[in-house]
């Protein structure tokens, strides 16, 4: 069986997709809503699969590929869409998920954001983490907030990313894209060469290590806004996660760095609307470093961090996973039995 990549993403981007799933023994499944299911009835064959991953790599990439038994990369099909391409192996046999990314970037009204984004992102300098497991639209929240940036205000903005996922359309601003391993070798390596790059904003694809998130930090204080992702599931472990990375003679100083620098932490994850053919919705929570918050940060007592958020919720756009969920539920965009489970795994 001749596995057409043009065609297969393509398919799977038409009938509203997030992921493909390609894997030896299984057929073609598509993450539509939330949910895998298949396109075929046939099982993919290892010749098939093989054939596809090395027509999608090239040469030179399928022989890294090979010896390091995964790799990320991008394609675009000829509509102009994305697709951001993890291949791994899996009990010896080769497979891939592929991300389908839209051409258009959705606007702040389409996910919800205006409010988040008038209060916490028109900020000058500071640190802005969007967090969540992969697959929360972390990544489609950033870019939306990139580009209405870079439409808005003459700002240089950089970005390191792994790979490129969005491309953004030209605005007031600069905007340049490097991707891991094409144009930067590392990312800590690449945000200590950002500073001679007259950067006004930086985004961070991953801060996934001590040295990223260290520079990061410092690159805030020093009059950048930076934004980044974690995979932390809410505002209190994140702020613990950036702070536990570091060894305890260092956490201290960590914890008054990040009360000083941090703006703002939105946490999110999807839900299924009301009419669930509709596509998902995103709950967020979402806390901004007021006074309390910083104090909190500096004595290490981020239980915390939720009482503060549902206090001054009516203050501006902090708001808790419940309360979104509420609020979600009244505006008729999730069901019942939607909001009941979304408020129960808080």
């Amino acid at each position: 069986m001749h596995l057409d990549p043009e065609k297969i993403f393509s398919t799977g981007f038409d009938m509203g997709a997030s992921d493909v799933h390609i894997s030896v023994g299984q057929p073609i499944m598509f993450r539509i809503n939330g949910d895998l299911t298949p396109q075929m009835k046939e099982k993919l064959k290892k010749t098939d699969v093989d054939a596809l991953i090395k027509s999608l790599l090239g040469t030179t990439l399928y022989t890294e590929f090979k010896a390091n038994k995964e790799i990320d990369t991008s394609y675009e099909l000829k509509s102009a869409v994305r697709v951001r391409i993890n291949c791994l192996v899996s009990r010896g046999n080769s497979g891939l998920v592929a991300r389908l990314i839209p051409p258009e970037i959705p606007s702040l009204e389409d996910l919800g954001l205006t409010d988040i984004y008038k209060n916490i992102c028109n900020a000058r300098d500071g640190l802005i983490l969007f967090t969540g497991p992969t697959g929360t639209g972390k990544s489609t929240s950033l870019a939306s907030i990139i580009n209405t940036i870079n439409q808005d205000r003459p700002a240089h903005i950089v970005t390191l990313e792994d790979p490129i996922e969005f491309v953004y359309p030209q605005g007031k601003g600069l905007v340049r894209q490097r991707q891991y391993g094409d144009d930067f070798l590392s990312f800590p390596e690449g945000l200590k060469r950002i500073l001679r790059q007259d950067p006004d904003i930086v985004l961070v694809g991953e801060m996934r290590d001590l040295e990223t998130i260290s520079t990061a930090l410092t690159l805030a204080e020093t009059g950048h806004m930076i934004f980044g992702t974690l995979h932390t599931p809410n505002a209190a472990q994140t702020v613990d996660r950036i702070v536990d990375v570091f060894p305890p003679h260092q956490q201290t100083q960590i914890r008054t760095q990040l009360s000083l620098s941090l703006r703002g932490i939105v946490a999110q994850r999807l839900l299924p609307k009301a009419d669930r053919k509709k596509g998902r919705v995103a709950q967020r929570e979402v806390l901004v470093n007021t006074m309390a918050v910083a104090n909190i940060i500096r004595e290490a007592r981020t239980p915390e961090l939720v009482s503060v958020m549902q206090t001054h919720m009516k203050d501006g756009p902090m708001c808790t996973f419940e309360h979104s969920a509420k609020m979600l539920l009244e505006e008729g965009l999730i069901d019942e039995e939607i909001h009941d489970w979304a408020s129960k795994s808080v």
